[in-house]
């Protein structure tokens, strides 16, 4: 922990799905001179999500499903499409975690995910650090129907798309999702398919 930074007041908000909390704290902005911040953080842990690319076919795997907060912030139906994804549970590395959500999600059993970067999607307020990987993937590898967890509410579709056809749908606003956009360009850049 950082000497320019003390935390002076922890106060649980909410500690339900994920904890929110009021956090106090003093910074050291310039040579001893400290200012009180007051923020407002959710905290929910880590995730982390991946791309599964076919070079052969130029395909990738995607999800469609219903998010409530995109809803809420005026997404017409909701349902965004993204990159499959998931948090990462305590005991649990995010190479373990991404192979899970994978067979959970897409029904695919993936076998080396590659980890490529590390970001935090919304800083000001969120903990949330996402570690990315990608994923060569073909048909022998779906050994599952995939489409989510039954016992977490997640109603799931599974998509292969050609890259081109979801690097359209990107630049036309279709795919909103900040990480499912980051592995799009990722690939693109890096000459994945």
């Amino acid at each position: 922990m950082s000497e320019k930074i003390k935390i002076k007041d922890v106060k649980i908000l909410s500690d339900d799905w994920y904890t929110y909390k009021q956090v106090t704290c003093e910074i050291d902005i310039a040579n001893g001179n400290w200012k009180v911040q007051k923020r407002e953080v959710l905290d929910r842990g880590d995730g982390a999500t991946i791309l599964l690319y076919n070079s052969i076919k130029k395909t990738v795997i995607l999800t469609r499903q219903f998010r409530l907060p995109t809803y809420l912030n005026g997404h017409p139906t909701g349902q965004l499409i993204e990159t499959c994804a998931g948090s990462v549970e305590k005991n649990e590395s995010p190479e373990e975690n991404i192979k899970r959500e994978t067979l959970e999600e897409t029904g695919y059993s993936i076998l080396s995910p590659q980890k490529v970067f590390e970001a935090y999607m919304s800083p000001g307020a969120v903990t949330e650090k996402i570690h990315f990987f990608v994923a060569p993937y073909d048909d022998s590898l779906k050994v599952e129907s995939g489409g989510g967890h039954p016992d977490e509410n997640e109603y799931i579709e599974v998509m292969e798309l050609l890259f081109d056809q979801a690097l359209g749908m990107m630049k036309r606003g279709e795919i909103q999702d900040a990480k499912t956009i980051m592995l799009l360009q990722y690939a693109l850049l890096n000459q994945l398919l």
